[in-house]
Parts: structure tokens; sequence; C-alpha cells
């Protein structure tokens, strides 16, 4: 079993900062790519920001400038650091892996794609 955990949402003024982080746990062989979406009331799931195993990253144009991706391999836990916050950042972020699994037995059985639970992010004044 694989499981994703975020935290560091929260409620912030504008202008603020916050860090979320997402930890990746269970019978991982490798965790390939990973990345946090968004999803606004009424709105769709969209990307905000990927980062590949070998840290190179892509962002959403309306985050370009505000957010930074990061991870720790070691750790298997990927960051955002979102500086700059507007209104319009206003969502429940949620944390994507694309992960290999291993049997406890070290047997490669594959890889998945999975997601957090969401962290939800507000910024008002």
């Amino acid at each position: 079993q694989v499981q994703l955990v975020e935290s560091g949402g929260g409620l912030v003024q504008p202008g603020g900062s916050l860090r979320l982080s997402c930890a990746a746990s269970g019978s991982i062989f490798s965790v390939n790519a990973m990345g946090w979406y968004r999803q606004a009331p009424g709105k769709q799931r969209e990307l905000v920001a990927t980062i590949t195993s070998g840290s190179a990253t892509n962002y959403a144009d309306s985050v370009k400038g505000r957010f930074t991706i990061s991870r720790d391999n070691a750790k298997n836990t990927v960051y955002l650091q979102m500086n700059s916050l507007k209104p319009e950042d206003t969502a429940v972020y949620y944390c994507n892996a694309d992960i290999v699994v291993t049997t406890g037995t070290g047997w490669v059985l594959g890889n998945a794609d999975y997601w957090g639970q969401g962290t939800p992010v507000t910024v008002s004044s």
C-alpha cells in the first residue's frame, strides 16, 4: 500500500507565504514524477507544478515566479513553496506522484498514479 500525506495548508493574507509538504510512504520501490494540483470551488482540478526524479520542473503560467516546487528523494517528499499569494490561489491543493510499487519481498509490481487527500489553502484578508 502507498499513501501520500499532505500538510501545510491554511489561511494566509494576500501577499503572504505558505509551504506545502507531501510525503509518500508504503511499499515504494522508487518515485518518478511528483506534482501539485489544485481545485478551486466550482472549477476543475488544474496543474500547479511538477518535478521529475531528476528535478526538472514545470509550472502553470499563473504561478511562475511565485511558487517553487522541490523534492527530497531520500524522504520521498515533495514541497511547494508559495510566495506572493493571491486570493485566486485559494483552492484545495493535491499532491500527485507516479510511484513504482514493490512487494514486501522486493518484487517490483509496476508503477501507478497516487493522490493525496488534499490540503486547503485560503488566501483572504
